[in-house]
């Protein structure tokens, strides 16, 4: 069975719509859209022309890119229906917090020449810099940077950053989860000013790494939403799939930080095919992916969160084979190969 393309078929019928994120965010209940991550870490990958042209062909409507790559925005020129979320790199953060000029440079040589022609939704400002990464605390005054930047130019562009959710253990009670000492000095500064407007932080959520941490005391079902199973109860609330909890796990993260207007928006998600045996297969890969997909479009929401829009990227459009061996080359929808 060609496991891809049957998956991609299914994410296609979710692919329908592409909102203004300045008004879509609340607590009712609101359509959503899966999105697609486009890395570049291969040598032997499409043309970004070949690629935009395939995501508009087939309806793709929201994608995000880790760094401003030329060649990907002027594929994008005049493809508006497509929404980007562009990526500041972690290495390029201390240079820019040194200095607000390097800030309005970079915004004028990446962003400035795409604005009008390409729909910029987000710039992430690093990719889990926070918690641990050197440049973690660079993070915060090059989000204040940008952000002054385009309020004072009205852009309709919202400014973020990317963390990873590690603060929840597999199978705690959601409510238990807390910010680590690092991540509250960290990303406490950063809510803060998210929450001034409500602009969502984006989150990297991967119940695979739960799952192959402790795969004896971990049902593979619960990390791929493939059962109706109560397996964790949190007081009233009851938990059959492991997104859930780690995604309501966070909020409940942010509440103990008195932050409470801040929505998520799931940048990555997946399920490797290949690289660590039976654990990664083409069939798991389809299951957790197809699943997260029909999980978004019922719009059920989490229980902290019932009826609310999930927005989401699936971790990622091709196999990658610049990247480290094993599971990392092996998170695509697509092999370049095939």
């Amino acid at each position: 069975m060609d496991y891809s393309k049957k998956l991609f078929v299914l994410l296609l019928s979710c692919m329908t719509l592409i909102f203004n994120y300045n008004n879509i965010y609340s607590v009712s209940a609101a359509a959503s859209v899966v999105g697609l991550n486009y890395g570049l870490l291969g040598n032997n990958l499409p043309s970004p022309s070949d690629v935009i042209k395939f995501y508009k062909s087939q309806n793709v409507v929201k994608i995000r890119i880790f760094e401003p790559n030329k060649d990907i925005l002027e594929a994008l020129r005049g493809n508006r229906e497509i929404g980007v979320i562009v990526g500041i790199k972690n290495e390029d953060l201390k240079a820019l917090a040194a200095n607000k000029d390097a800030v309005k440079t970079w915004f004028a040589t990446n962003i400035d020449p795409y604005v009008s022609e390409v729909n910029i939704t987000f710039i992430t400002v690093g990719n889990q810099a926070i918690p641990g990464d050197e440049n973690g605390p660079y993070v915060f005054p090059v989000m204040q940077s940008l952000t002054n930047i385009v309020k004072s130019r009205n852009l309709p562009i919202l400014i973020s950053t990317t963390i990873t959710t590690t603060s929840l253990a597999a199978l705690k009670p959601p409510s238990a989860a807390v910010l680590t000492p690092l991540a509250r000095k960290q990303l406490f500064p950063v809510l803060k000013l998210l929450s001034l407007s409500s602009t969502p932080i984006l989150v990297n959520i991967y119940p695979y790494y739960f799952y192959v941490a402790d795969p004896k005391n971990v049902p593979l079902e619960y990390a791929n939403f493939n059962t109706d199973k109560v397996v964790v109860k949190d007081g009233s609330l009851s938990y059959t799939n492991m997104f859930d909890a780690i995604f309501d796990g966070f909020l409940w993260a942010m509440e103990k930080e008195e932050v409470r207007n801040v929505p998520l928006v799931v940048s990555e998600t997946g399920w490797p095919s290949a690289g660590n045996g039976d654990k990664t297969t083409p069939a798991l890969q389809y299951t957790y992916n197809g699943n997260f997909v029909k999980h978004v479009a019922s719009g059920k929401g989490t229980p902290k969160r019932p009826n609310s829009r999930i927005d989401g990227y699936i971790f990622e459009t091709y196999n990658e084979n610049q990247k480290p061996d094993g599971i990392y080359q092996h998170f695509g929808l697509f092999d370049p190969t095939a």
